[in-house]
């Protein structure tokens, strides 16, 4: 059973949304602690191809041993090479639950959260350039780009200046210090002064929006016609790219001007209109405080060809 703290939000919209799943071939992007995983699976699903890059829970995933859950660990952008090695061209679903899991921030020695000291490394697939390296490698102009990029964090300037000052920064608590600081920490403000310069290294570290721009592109690729798209995103960034990408493949682009030349008529809509965006009611945010920043969009698939990575079909 999963604590209360590692529940997956939106559990009964995210299933709506995916539905029908009697008998579904089903990708689950980011397994985490398997709530939509085994979610699908008791309501029908006939196979569910779950994803994660993090070696425990790809780990914690294979050890529940069910015949139906299989586990592969890789990046969800990698779900239309992983399936095709396994013989799998389409399937019916495909959920994205986009960011770091409880258990990750939860765990000090994974370095993700401020909350406890540990080791500055937020990396999801314990492989590869850590939290530390970046803050202690970039340069300060590219390092305070990257904190306003992905953190929106208006101070970003003075937060670079002032880590680049303390390097090297190897723990998570001397870290948030520095940050904290140098970002105006003001005594009794609601929300941790570091919180925007840990989310913009985390980031960083595991390409985060790179990642969940290629994912979408191959699940448009993989779903089959009628199949269905459900993503729960965290954070305006990631908001903002599944938005766009549902607005654009499902033909909501604005219009040309008519005082311009017309132009030639874009490739066809993958993806019906999406459903309006699905926010946690009033229950789940009571009994699961993950829930409060979580936006759920879904869409489902057309029969158009996907678009290539030039915006024309293929």
């Amino acid at each position: 059973m999963m604590s209360a703290a590692h529940m997956p939000v939106l559990l009964e919209e995210v299933m709506a949304a995916a539905a029908p799943l009697d008998g579904a071939l089903v990708v689950d992007g980011t397994f985490g602690a398997g709530g939509y995983s085994r979610e699908a699976l008791r309501r029908g699903a006939a196979k569910v191809y779950a994803f994660d890059r993090d070696p425990d829970a790809a780990s914690a995933g294979r050890a529940l041993g069910v015949d139906a859950l299989e586990i592969v660990e890789a990046s969800f952008s990698r779900m239309e090479e992983e399936l095709a090695a396994r013989g799998v061209e389409a399937v019916d679903a495909v959920m994205l639950d986009i960011g770091v899991s409880s258990m990750q921030l939860d765990q000090a020695e994974r370095g993700f959260s401020f909350r406890e000291d540990g080791p500055l490394d937020m990396r999801m697939s314990q492989a590869g350039r850590s939290a530390a390296d970046v803050v202690n490698e970039t340069e300060e102009a590219e390092l305070a780009d990257l904190i306003y990029l992905y953190g929106e964090e208006r101070r970003s300037r003075q937060v670079a200046r002032a880590l680049v000052a303390a390097r090297p920064l190897t723990r998570t608590a001397e870290t948030a210090a520095v940050v904290r600081k140098a970002a105006g920490q003001r005594p009794g403000q609601k929300t941790d002064a570091a919180t925007k310069t840990f989310q913009a290294l985390r980031i960083a570290v595991n390409d985060e929006l790179g990642e969940l721009e290629r994912g979408l592109a191959a699940a448009e690729r993989l779903l089959r016609p009628e199949g269905r798209l459900v993503v729960v995103s965290f954070h305006s960034l990631e908001d903002r790219i599944v938005k766009q990408f549902l607005r654009e493949r499902s033909g909501g682009t604005p219009a040309g001007s008519r005082h311009l030349p017309v132009q030639e008529a874009g490739p066809k809509a993958t993806f019906r209109k999406p459903r309006k965006q699905v926010r946690a009611g009033k229950d789940e945010l009571a009994g699961n405080p993950r829930s409060r920043s979580a936006t759920l969009r879904s869409a489902v698939r057309t029969s158009a060809p996907a678009w290539n990575d030039e915006g024309g079909a293929r």
